[in-house]
């Protein structure tokens, strides 16, 4: 079933984020955590992969076998890293004829070794155009990413909102976050999206800290900022590994529960393949918040 078509359905949606896994271990891991996550009936579950373009040959067939096999509503990440016109053409052609109908279309990391995006021979700079070339010749149902304190590579927010509304217009169905720690940079986020005529449904995207070492890693990542009383009690049992991961687990359910309170149309988790906190969460939530329908939509 194609993600828009969910939205008609409901106005709210719970969704779950995989990589696929790097070796045999890994793999067993996985399948214990699907099976956790199978029971919390999410409305979809998407598939990523590495930087650079690593693992998609994976990830096409990790959404294969979640899609047609486990019978969950799958989206495909795709980026442009490595992919001239003719690939995109014939991957987009693959992905169809497996029954995969959702699609997180990303401009993606630079490959391994490179600090800055080039495009590939024949490829796409932005995730703009990768957007405008699939949604011209497929009928996929598109998702684009958007970050509420704005991509790290923009230098402002007014700019960074002209750039996304090109993805909006270029195709976007919907968008959802990176991970962020402060609900108003979402709030924040959502009027302005809205002032520039970005009128598509954006998801908050979630991840609960489960370990003092991920901080950096995030900030590094998403430009993401930490609030202070967060970052307090995360430094004040820095050494404390059961302490730190009911911190996390407790900042991402209030998040959640505020988010949902105040009109967000649900949350897609970030589970980084370790479903414990992404279940914790999501079952901390009260009934009243995580029905699916009669709420108001940011």
């Amino acid at each position: 079933m194609k993600i828009t078509e969910i939205f008609s359905a409901s106005d709210r949606t719970f969704s779950f984020e995989f990589f696929p896994p790097k070796d045999e271990i890994s793999a067993v891991d996985f399948g214990i955590n699907v099976g956790q996550l199978l029971k919390l009936d999410p409305s979809f579950v998407s598939v990523t992969y590495g930087a650079g373009g690593s693992s998609q040959e994976r990830t096409f067939t990790l959404v294969d076998y979640l899609q047609n096999k486990i019978g969950l509503n799958t989206m495909a990440h795709y980026t442009c890293v490595g992919s001239s016109r003719d690939k995109i053409a014939a991957d987009m052609q693959y992905l169809h004829q497996i029954g995969i109908e959702n699609l997180m279309l990303l401009r993606g990391d630079p490959p391994k070794g490179s600090e800055v995006f080039r495009a590939p021979v024949n490829g796409f700079r932005y995730a703009s155009d990768l957007i405008a070339f699939v949604s011209n010749q497929f009928t996929f149902s598109i998702g684009a990413a958007a970050n509420p304190e704005m991509h790290p590579e923009s230098p402002d927010m007014k700019t960074y909102l002209k750039n996304l509304k090109v993805k909006y217009d270029a195709g976007a169905h919907f968008m959802v976050t990176q991970l962020f720690f402060n609900n108003q940079a979402y709030f924040n986020f959502m009027e302005q999206a809205r002032q520039n005529g970005i009128t598509c449904r954006i998801i908050p995207g979630i991840i609960p800290i489960t370990a003092y070492k991920q901080i950096q890693r995030f900030v590094d990542m998403t430009a993401t900022s930490f609030p202070p009383d967060l970052l307090e009690k995360l430094e004040t049992y820095r050494d404390d590994a059961d302490k730190v991961y009911q911190i996390g687990v407790d900042h991402a359910i209030k998040q959640c529960i505020d988010l949902l309170e105040k009109g967000a149309p649900g949350i897609h988790f970030y589970t980084l393949n370790k479903s414990r906190a992404a279940v914790e969460v999501f079952e901390s939530l009260p009934s009243k918040v995580r029905t699916r329908a009669n709420i108001s939509i940011l």
